[in-house]
C-alpha cells in the first residue's frame, strides 16, 4: 500500500483530508463555501468505503478503487435506495477532491462508463416471455417445420445458455460441445458485447442435448450461420423469421429467452424466485445470486440484472 501524508494536507485522517482540500479552495475564493461543504459531506461516504478496503491515505486511492465504489453505488441505485443523479454526484465528489489533492494529476472515473450508474437502466416488472418452456419448444418445432433448423437452434441456445442472438448465431457448437463434456462449462467469445469472453456452466443435462443438436445442425460450418451467408444476410432472412415465429408464440424477442435463463439460474442459486415474482430470498442471497447471473450473462456488475430480474433486495 502506498504511504504518504495525504498530499501534505496536514492530517493523517483520510476523511478529514478530503474536507481540508475543498476548504482550502473555499478560503482561496475559488469555490463557494456551500459547495465545499457539500463536497466534503459526500467525500465522507467514500472515505468510509476506502477505509473498509484497507486504504488509509489519499496516496493509496486508485481509479480501480473509485470504480468499485461507483459500482457499489450503482447497485443501490438499481435497488431504489438512491437516485441515479445522487449516485453520480457521489462519484463526482470523489473526482473533485482527488483532482484538488493531486493538483490536477487525478484521472477522473466516470460514474456511468466505469461505475454503471445510469438512470436509463430499465427495471423489469414482468415475468420474462419464455420462462414456460412449452412456448419455446413450440416455437422451435415450428421453425424446424419451416426448414429453419438453424433458427430453432438459436432459440434453444438463447434459452438454455442465456445467449444473445448474435452469440448463439456465431457459436461453434461442435467445439463448445466438446468443451462442455470435458470441463462442465462452455466459453462464449464470438459475438459478445464489447468482445468480452465469459464462461457459462453446465447445470442441467438439457444443455448438453441442446449443444448436441446444435452441432448436428452446424455440420462442417464454423457456426450456425451458413457458410454462404454474411451476418447481414443471415439476420435479414433466417434470424428475422426466427424472431417473427417467436412472436407468433407469445415471445416478444430473443432477448426475453436470455431473461428467462437469468430467472431460472437465480432460482437455482437461491431456492427462490426473484422479488418481482414474490420471491423471498434475503439480501445476501439475492446479491450473491445476481453476481453469478451477471457473470454468466457477460456483465461486470450486478446493477444491470434489474433488467432481467427486477429490483434487488
Amino acid at each position: 500500500m502506498a504511504k504518504g501524508t495525504n498530499f501534505g494536507l496536514k492530517t493523517r485522517d483520510l476523511a478529514k483530508a478530503g474536507r481540508f482540500a475543498v476548504n482550502e479552495m473555499a478560503r482561496a475564493g475559488t469555490m463557494a463555501y456551500a459547495s465545499a461543504a457539500t463536497l466534503g459531506q459526500r467525500w465522507q461516504a467514500f472515505a468510509a468505503y476506502a477505509k473498509e478496503a484497507g486504504v488509509k491515505r489519499l496516496e493509496g486511492i486508485t481509479g480501480q478503487l473509485v470504480a468499485s465504489y461507483a459500482q457499489s453505488i450503482a447497485a443501490r441505485v438499481a435497488g431504489g435506495e438512491l437516485s441515479a443523479a445522487y449516485g453520480q454526484n457521489l462519484v463526482s465528489a470523489v473526482n473533485s477532491v482527488m483532482t484538488l489533492a493531486t493538483q490536477g494529476a487525478w484521472e477522473s472515473v466516470s460514474p456511468t462508463k466505469d461505475g454503471g450508474i445510469a438512470a436509463r437502466v430499465n427495471v423489469r416488472t414482468e415475468i420474462p416471455d419464455g420462462l414456460d418452456r412449452a412456448g419455446v419448444t413450440a416455437a422451435a418445432e415450428a421453425l424446424r417445420s419451416q426448414k429453419n433448423a438453424n433458427g430453432a437452434t438459436v432459440v434453444e441456445l438463447a434459452r438454455d445458455f442465456g445467449l444473445r442472438a448474435k452469440e448463439a448465431s456465431l457459436l461453434d457448437a461442435r467445439r463448445v460441445l466438446q468443451e462442455a463434456s470435458e470441463r462442465g462449462r462452455v466459453t462464449i467469445s464470438a459475438g459478445t458485447k464489447g468482445g468480452r469472453t465469459r464462461e457459462v456452466p453446465i447445470t442441467h443435462p438439457r444443455q448438453l442435448e441442446t449443444l448436441a443438436k446444435a452441432a448436428a445442425v452446424q455440420e462442417q460450418a464454423r457456426s450456425l450461420i451458413p457458410a454462404n451467408q454474411t451476418w447481414a444476410q443471415w439476420e435479414e432472412t433466417s434470424l428475422r423469421q426466427t424472431r417473427e415465429t417467436l412472436q407468433e408464440h407469445s415471445i416478444s424477442r430473443i432477448h426475453e429467452l436470455r431473461a428467462a435463463y437469468a430467472v431460472e439460474r437465480y432460482q437455482a442459486e437461491t431456492g427462490h424466485l426473484p422479488r418481482m415474482m414474490n420471491g423471498k430470498a434475503c439480501r445476501t442471497e439475492d446479491r450473491a445470486a445476481r453476481l453469478v447471473v451477471a457473470r454468466e450473462l457477460g456483465h461486470s456488475r450486478i446493477a444491470i440484472t434489474v433488467s432481467y430480474l427486477g429490483t434487488m433486495r
